[in-house]
């Protein structure tokens, strides 16, 4: 299904309104050739609730895991000037350029794993205002980032792993979970970079200034977005809706991906069943915001690099989901004696 087009936050929000739900008929042949294969029933764990999530969300059984891709978004935040970061603003210049030499963690993980990978950088010489200043973008800015980013997603695409990087971005992250589920700035704001001491402290009084000085207008999740967000958040957020409507399931990397497709599941509940977590970051506040989005990480390993790594480790378990469940035998197949009774 084609995306509808989105040119301001009330098309946006007839978008998410207007969500395809799952193939039914392709989960329930899924659920039933399940319990055929042979090994005992639940022994494959999640990997047996993940093939039946494939089926349902791609529209077809048995699902596939062959094209997959990674898609990477970058920008600048000008909350960066205030210090909540271990590194200046035109690292995020300087990573992309190694994005695109094949110098990266994530471009030796999708070598590793025959992932399609792709980065885009989005008017990195504009940064967004300081959002304990003024909103970080205005409504045509996130919405043309929005467009961006449901324009990356293809039909054709089996599994879509979906990061960023931006110098400041998980202080956005951090600003935009609070703004959308409340609790105090120390709950939801992590070393990113490596932050501690004084800095950490001060990062932490940056995403609780800004909650405060948007908090009137950001009951709206959209204005949450474009007041406490970033480019490449809203790219994701875009991205992350046109794969419902293209029938992608798609594998969220660590926090700043979480907290920017968690805009969707607060305009409408059940915007991101199409979605899994790839992995449980290091940054404190991605647990939070897991359990208030009701979400379980498929790989817990300590990571907080970003750059879609622990989404495209991710991608294996879903490749070993679904080899399992097209590929076993079945006990009759095989002339395996199932259960008794």
């Amino acid at each position: 299904m084609t995306p509808p087009t989105i040119t301001s936050f009330a098309d946006l929000g007839r978008a998410v309104a207007a969500l395809p739900g799952p193939d039914e008929a392709a989960g329930e042949a899924a659920a039933k050739r399940e319990p055929q294969l042979t090994k005992p029933a639940g022994a494959l764990g999640r990997l047996e609730e993940l093939a039946l999530w494939l089926a349902r969300w791609q529209g077809r059984h048995p699902p596939t895991i062959g094209v997959l891709k990674a898609h990477v978004f970058a920008a600048n935040h000008g909350v960066a000037v205030r210090g909540v970061s271990a590194y200046p603003a035109s690292v995020t210049a300087e990573m992309v350029r190694n994005f695109e030499a094949g110098g990266a963690a994530i471009n030796q993980l999708c070598r590793a794993f025959g992932v399609a990978f792709a980065a885009d950088a989005l008017k990195l010489d504009r940064p967004t205002q300081d959002f304990t200043k003024a909103p970080a973008m205005t409504e045509a800015e996130c919405v043309d980032a929005i467009v961006f980013g449901m324009g990356v997603v293809t039909d054709g695409t089996d599994a879509l792993a979906l990061g960023e990087m931006g110098i400041g971005n998980t202080t956005a992250a951090a600003a935009l979970a609070m703004g959308l589920y409340g609790g105090a700035a120390a709950d939801w704001t992590g070393a990113g970079t490596g932050v501690a001491g004084e800095r950490l402290k001060q990062k932490t009084a940056m995403v609780a200034e800004a909650v405060a000085k948007h908090r009137a207008e950001i009951a709206s999740p959209f204005e949450a977005l474009r007041r406490l967000g970033g480019r490449e958040l809203a790219a994701i957020a875009g991205a992350v809706l046109a794969a419902r409507f293209r029938r992608v399931p798609v594998v969220l990397d660590g926090y700043t991906a979480t907290a920017a497709a968690a805009v969707l599941e607060a305009a409408k509940p059940g915007a991101l069943d199409h979605c899994q977590v790839g992995h449980l970051s290091a940054e404190p506040g991605h647990r939070r915001l897991l359990e208030h989005l009701g979400k379980a990480p498929l790989l817990d390993l300590g990571m907080r690099l970003g750059e879609a790594t622990g989404a495209v480790l991710a991608l294996q378990v879903l490749k070993g989901a679904a080899a399992c469940h097209a590929g076993m035998a079945t006990f009759q197949g095989a002339g395996v004696s199932g259960k008794d009774g």
